[in-house]
């Protein structure tokens, strides 16, 4: 794995560096020729401009710089066969000079292709430095260190912000598994109390002589209730897991008329308890999962009736703030601690230490996942006489399809 792994690598700073001697190449290519055709643009003719004698007799030719234009046809005819000597010797020169500028510009340009390419491989190198080191460190990162960090060190420049993102998506993993372990091993210990109140009571319905027909209906109806106990847990569990994966599709939800279902249910546990439930339904509806969301209301139902004191009193309400949904569920009850509402929104937290009447503390921590799988915000405050006020604020209405019919939407 790590060979392939400097192979991959080595491929990269090979691409990086052909790329590098590819652009100097082009870019010095162009140049030369640019360079050329000024040069080649700009070579002027040499011309006679006149013949005169000297005071000792001697001819001479004075010659300027011209545009090429023929000689002076007053000029005798030897004279005018100088001029042109003199022109074909300066075409000549020029052309020699041009095909030098050529060749050695060419010779040039090869040797710092060579050198440019040998500095690419040098700067591709240590450009990609921080990536192997990155890529070696995210390699030795297992489940088991997942704790440890890249930390990568240098200027603030894209390789750091992408460490530093990778340190983060690291700590949200960790974060993650460690709640993970919790979850299970809680979740281990709920599902052993009752099986382990199973088997003391099998064990006793076996170890007892004197048992009777009468004995084991008994056992058989404590079995019973530590099987439902068993059922629930299993099942909210169940819903914990899906809601926290997401919502597959999304329908109209009637928010008030859902609630005023869950609370005609309610009605003869409310009664049993000696609670007063009030409820303030204001037309609101929602885009969500139906099951979810009256799994939600439930929850919040149950838990303010289940945690409440005697000719205790239930609140709930439900209607628009603003443009947004909102159910609002309060309760009185024993006081809760202000720094321990948040930890009631983790699972398997209580404020009693025993799973009383068959909860398991996972009433609110199921709100809160279904509340997160519809992007709503949940907020949970101790009321000072004691109880909890819930409030759930859901995002903006959204339209429902033709008809009234159900309408899907990704997930994100």
């Amino acid at each position: 794995m790590g060979l392939k792994s400097q192979i991959s690598g080595m491929r990269v700073r090979l691409r990086l560096t052909l790329l590098y001697g590819a652009l100097f190449l082009l870019s010095g290519a162009v140049l030369l020729a640019v360079t050329y055709l000024l040069v080649a643009h700009g070579r002027t003719n040499v011309e006679v401009s006149a013949l005169s004698r000297s005071p000792s007799g001697e001819r001479s030719l004075s010659v300027y710089q011209g545009d090429g234009a023929p000689a002076d046809p007053r000029l005798p005819a030897a004279d005018r066969r100088i001029v042109q000597a003199v022109r074909d010797q300066a075409v000549r020169q020029q052309a020699e000079t041009m095909h030098r500028l050529l060749v050695q510009s060419g010779v040039a340009l090869a040797v710092m292709s060579v050198i440019a390419t040998a500095l690419g491989w040098l700067v591709a190198g240590r450009v990609l430095r921080p990536l192997q080191t990155m890529t070696a460190g995210i390699r030795r990162i297992s489940a088991r260190n997942v704790h440890e960090r890249l930390a990568l060190t240098g200027p603030r420049d894209e390789l750091r912000d992408l460490a530093d993102t990778v340190d983060g998506l690291l700590g949200r993993l960790d974060a993650a598994l460690d709640s993970h372990r919790r979850f299970v091993a809680n979740a281990a210990h709920e599902l052993r109390t009752p099986l382990t109140v199973e088997h003391a009571l099998l064990e006793e319905a076996l170890i007892d002589p004197d048992a009777t027909a009468e004995s084991f209906r008994a056992r058989f109806r404590q079995l019973m209730v530590v099987s439902e106990q068993q059922a629930r847990l299993l099942e909210s569990l169940l819903v914990l897991a899906t809601s926290e994966r997401g919502l597959d599709r999304l329908e109209d939800v009637d928010l008030a008329g859902l609630t005023g279902e869950v609370l005609r249910g309610a009605e003869p546990e409310a009664r049993r308890r000696g609670v007063a439930v009030a409820a303030r339904n204001r037309p609101a509806r929602i885009a969500g999962d139906p099951a979810l969301v009256e799994r939600l209301v439930a929850n919040l139902v149950d838990n303010a009736l289940s945690y409440n004191v005697a000719d205790g009193q239930v609140d709930v309400a439900t209607g628009m703030e603003g443009a947004r949904p909102f159910l609002s569920v309060a309760n009185t009850g024993p006081p809760v601690p202000p720094e321990m509402t948040d930890r009631l929104l983790s699972p398997f937290q209580r404020l009693g230490r025993t799973a009383d009447g068959g909860h398991h503390g996972l009433g609110l921590s199921i709100v809160q996942a279904i509340a997160a799988a519809h992007s709503a915000d949940l907020a949970v405050v101790a009321r000072p006489d004691g109880g909890l006020d819930v409030k759930v604020l859901f995002p903006e209405e959204e339209k429902p399809g033709k008809n009234g019919q159900v309408f899907s939407v990704p997930v994100v």
